[in-house]
């Protein structure tokens, strides 16, 4: 469904720029702002449990918003084209709903607890459904899927009503059930964007590059405060809106094989975390440099088979899961 923009239009590499531009100038004014609130969770994995501003999702969402206005602006008043952008301003709403429900969740913290309570999982899935409408009304993406051993299958008119809602609940939900410490989110959401940005590109889907290529430049300018240790979490507002690029690049790219591919170190996290009835957190305890987890030998997260053993320092699983996410966002190259 993307539609073809030549390379040679050299002018459009602007908008990542901008797009890690504005990201990296927010962030800092975003912490600030979100201090004074009080919008504040502790650091679990630290030994002192500092009180780190969360929502990073909104400086994210600001530096995708203006990469995709630019990309749009150029597209418009210099190259004179304005051909299916409509998929782009639909996959833009998209993106700007899911992250407000997403901060929806970040604002609800009980100061009780030791860590941010939020909305609860069945209101998450209902709410998620609504920023599905944007693609459905324009009928994004083809229709035409390939199942493997079965072949390619035209669901018709179950794809925009049925599948692509599917898609935007299940994808930003999944998403936000692997993280909890510092940059895993920011720095897997930097090798599955780019991977399928670049993937996307060599199909000449590219409006759909170009929307992996501007979330990637923003998540990197992020990264560089969500690092370890980290002055910003991303909160749900940032996993809610990197489930909305996954979906939203492969239904406007017709590559859905390819980011179901990339999302399963996600796929695998939700099956175990079902085993704890979708309660088990992934951070664990500070001891001696290394990080325990809460449950003992029981694994209930990917992040669990690291933490159990407690030979593991934060860094070090954050390195092992870039790996991870590296080695399965390359597979889409081979199958």
């Amino acid at each position: 469904m993307g539609f073809f923009i030549a390379p040679t239009h050299s002018l459009l590499y602007i908008a990542p720029l901008v797009s890690f531009i504005i990201t990296f100038l927010a962030t800092p004014i975003l912490i600030r702002y979100l201090r004074r609130l009080g919008l504040e969770v502790p650091d679990q994995n630290k030994i002192d449990k500092p009180l780190i501003p969360i929502s990073g999702g909104l400086a994210v969402l600001a530096g995708i918003l203006a990469g995709l206005m630019t990309y749009a602006f150029i597209l418009i008043f210099y190259y004179q084209t304005d051909r299916s952008l409509v998929f782009i301003f639909a996959a833009t709403l998209t993106i700007i709903l899911i992250t407000f429900i997403g901060f929806l969740d970040d604002i609800i913290i009980n100061k009780g607890r030791e860590a941010s309570s939020g909305l609860r999982q069945w209101q998450k899935t209902l709410l998620t459904l609504f920023p599905a409408a944007p693609l459905i009304v324009i009928n994004a993406g083809v229709s035409v899927i390939f199942i493997p051993f079965i072949g390619p299958v035209d669901f018709g008119i179950l794809y925009p009503l049925l599948l692509i809602p599917i898609g935007v609940v299940g994808a930003s939900n999944m998403v936000n059930l692997l993280g909890g410490l510092n940059g895993i989110e920011t720095g897997m959401g930097l090798v599955y964007t780019g991977m399928l940005s670049i993937y996307a590109y060599t199909l000449q889907e590219f409006a759909t590059a170009a929307l992996g290529a501007i979330a990637f430049m923003a998540l990197l300018a992020f990264f560089y405060y969500n690092k370890y240790p980290a002055k910003i979490f991303p909160g749900d507002s940032l996993t809610y809106l990197l489930g909305s690029v996954i979906v939203s690049m492969a239904i406007l790219g017709n590559i859905e094989k390819a980011a179901l591919i990339a999302s399963i170190p996600f796929i695998m996290e939700f099956i175990l975390k079902l085993r704890s009835k979708l309660k088990a957190q992934c951070y664990g305890i500070y001891q001696n440099g290394k990080i325990h987890s809460l449950y003992g030998r029981k694994i209930y997260s990917l992040v669990h088979i690291f933490t159990r053993t407690g030979r593991f320092t934060e860094k070090q699983i954050f390195y092992i899961f870039i790996l991870i996410e590296l080695f399965f966002s390359s597979i889409i190259w081979i199958v």
